[in-house]
């Protein structure tokens, strides 16, 4: 492929310097360590909190996919990223609710439209969505897009894995890595099939 459409240390370092703080030891009170439990529902109020505004973009992008995508295979993927990640956003909203007593806090959208954590952080910015509304040919921009949106969070949750003590958000994580890194290889080989290297 031509266009390298995954720049894993550029996607890296954005990730170190927006989500590293949440799964390094807080230092609150004159520098005594926080407790175990304390610390472990940090990183799964974070991970959450990053997580859902992480899945609505890329239901954003999944629903302008079942009207503007060139190939049935990128519609089906469409709907499937849809289906899963509509799902997983109703289970952290209900863990979030149960664990830390109340909803996810709304903050402002990477793509700007709903709830979310970073500005221009995991997609860029709001003009990565007028990318993909204008895209021609569509699917190739989808597919440029959508990779290193699955890689983040990809490495999101390998991440968490190793942090969390919670069987359910361990659980999830694996789910999100197993199911995003299938579909990244999908992603890669229509790409080369489609659109040369």
């Amino acid at each position: 492929m031509n266009k390298e459409i995954i720049i894993p240390g550029v996607v890296g370092l954005i990730l170190g310097i927006l989500i590293a703080p949440i799964f390094t030891p807080m230092m609150p009170y004159g520098g005594r360590m926080m407790g175990g439990s304390q610390m472990t529902g940090q990183i799964d109020s974070h991970f959450i909190e990053q997580m859902i505004p992480h899945h609505e973009d890329a239901i954003t992008m999944a629903n302008l996919a079942l009207t503007r995508a060139e190939h049935l295979e990128i519609k089906t993927l469409a709907t499937n990223i849809i289906k899963a990640q509509s799902e997983e956003i109703n289970q952290m909203s209900q863990w979030y609710k149960i664990w830390f007593g109340g909803g996810v806090p709304d903050m402002v959208s990477p793509l700007g439209h709903g709830t979310g954590m970073m500005h221009g952080g995991m997609m860029g910015d709001e003009t990565d969505i007028r990318t993909l509304e204008n895209a021609k040919p569509f699917d190739k921009e989808f597919i440029e897009q959508m990779i290193p949106h699955h890689q983040m969070a990809v490495m999101m949750a390998q991440m968490l894995l190793s942090s969390t003590n919670r069987s359910e958000m361990k659980q999830l994580a694996e789910n999100i890595i197993s199911s995003q890194t299938r579909e990244i290889n999908q992603m890669r080989e229509w790409y080369n099939v489609w659109y040369g290297n």
